[in-house]
């Protein structure tokens, strides 16, 4: 801050009211007047100083003063007016030993000495001296100066500038209580650097969600708020803050958006990163790579969404993903059962090379083979695949023939059975010397052709060897 420039106002101002303080100076020096001759010649160098800034003149007048005999009252004037002009010419340090010159001689009555401890402190501060600054602004305050806003807010920058942080809050909250409802920017920030600085979190909470109010398009403001929760350990809370920021516009380089894109899916919601990251890399802020297309197909698969993945893998396929990339095509097909379209990205996976499990990519072939009623195809592929998914696949159809086969030999098989079963019973009664069915009469053409049908069955060849 350029405390130079809006204190040099004050300084001036302060000066000039201790020179025109001649009529207080009865209290700490008995002469009350100029004489004749001391007192035109003050006025003319006051004349010259004052309103012509001639200081040549002004300066000659008063050294023709100093060469005389003056009483205290006509010396205090004197040192006063040339107090005054050495401020306006630069020379600060001289200005200063004026001023204490008056204060030790006793030309500077008790009710003033408070504002001509304030004048010191204040061209100390424009020489950048800030330890003699501070040093005569509590000299100021215990010869009785009440501190007003500006005076408050003065104070706050200089403990700040000092490094003492405490003393800077407490002056700093003194002018946010003299403003009330009232919003000092220039308040605010620094207010945000003290709290901070002296890790008073709670309190620069509270502030930076006043800015934030205020301010809502202030990137800086909202950053803090996040750091600030990062540094605490709230990650959650940090990531409600750069969503915020995200959703009002504030975050569009490439990293900010990928920040908030990992900080969706580390809270458990892949499909809120996905949409993220595929609406980034459609408006191309996010650049759409064959790596970034596959982060956005594990994003939506991760959360269940196979339909929309499926259109990000082709695109990364063909982007040149290579086989590796058609290896995950074909698996995400088979996950919606599209069987057809599984074989067709896994072949051509496989003739493109770069399958990370050629084994597991065979199986997928058997299984889309199978499911279309291809046995023999999916067979083949299982041989091709050679691994313990396909053996079990061998396994389970070899099991499925031979129950299949089962079942159609037991068809056939109690068919004779029942035949045979009706030869006994007309044999019984042929000994017996009953009457004979109808049926008895072809039982021996039937039995032979049933016989015939059962020896004749593949099904029932197959079914009586081990599996």
């Amino acid at each position: 801050m350029q405390l130079k420039a809006i204190l040099k106002g004050a300084i001036v101002a302060g000066a000039m009211a201790i020179v025109g303080a001649g009529s207080a100076l009865a209290q700490a020096c008995t002469e009350t007047t100029f004489s004749a001759k001391t007192g035109q010649t003050y006025l003319d160098a006051e004349t010259a100083a004052m309103q012509n800034k001639d200081w040549n003149t002004a300066i000659t007048k008063l050294n023709q003063l100093r060469q005389g005999e003056l009483n205290c009252y006509e010396e205090g004037a004197v040192i006063r007016l040339s107090a005054y002009i050495k401020i306006e010419q630069g020379d600060r340090a001289g200005a200063i030993r004026d001023l204490l010159d008056a204060v030790n001689k006793g030309y500077i009555p008790e009710d003033q000495k408070a504002q001509t401890y304030y004048n010191i402190a204040q061209i100390y501060l424009q020489d950048e001296n800030l330890p003699q600054a501070l040093d005569y602004m509590k000299r100021w305050m215990q010869a009785g100066g009440k501190p007003d806003r500006t005076q408050k807010w003065q104070l706050a920058v200089l403990y700040q500038r000092a490094d003492n942080m405490t003393e800077a809050v407490k002056w700093a909250e003194e002018v946010r209580r003299d403003d009330g409802s009232k919003f000092d920017q220039q308040l605010y920030d620094l207010l945000v650097f003290l709290y901070n600085d002296t890790g008073n979190k709670a309190k620069l909470a509270e502030i930076l969600e006043v800015l934030v109010e205020r301010k809502p398009q202030e990137r800086k403001y909202w950053d803090a708020i996040a750091g600030n929760y990062f540094a605490a350990n709230e990650e959650r809370k940090a990531f409600e803050v750069q969503k915020a920021m995200y959703l009002g516009g504030l975050l569009t380089t490439e990293d900010e958006i990928m920040r908030i894109v990992n900080f969706y899916n580390r809270f458990n919601a892949p499909y809120h990163a996905a949409r993220v990251l595929e609406k980034e890399m459609n408006a191309g802020r996010v650049k759409k790579t064959v790596e970034r297309m596959s982060l956005l197909a594990d994003f939506y698969q991760v959360a269940r969404e196979h339909e929309k993945a499926i259109p990000v893998i082709r695109q990364a396929a063909e982007m040149g993903g290579g086989g590796a990339m058609y290896e995950r095509l074909g698996a995400s097909y088979s996950e919606l059962q599209k069987w057809a379209e599984t074989e067709e990205a896994l072949q051509k996976a496989l003739q493109m090379g770069g399958v990370k499990d050629r084994g597991n990519a065979w199986v997928r072939i058997g299984q889309s083979r199978y499911e279309r009623g291809d046995r023999s195809g999916a067979k083949e592929a299982f041989r091709q695949a050679n691994n313990a998914g396909s053996r079990g696949w061998l396994a389970f159809m070899d099991s499925e023939e031979y129950t299949r086969d089962a079942l159609v030999c037991f068809e056939v098989q109690s068919a004779l059975l029942n035949v045979q079963n009706e030869q006994k019973i007309c044999k019984k009664l042929q000994a017996l010397g009953d009457a004979m069915p109808e049926g008895c009469k072809t039982i021996e053409p039937r039995l032979q052709a049933a016989e015939a049908k059962f020896n004749e069955t593949a099904e029932c060849k197959r079914a009586a060897q081990p599996v």
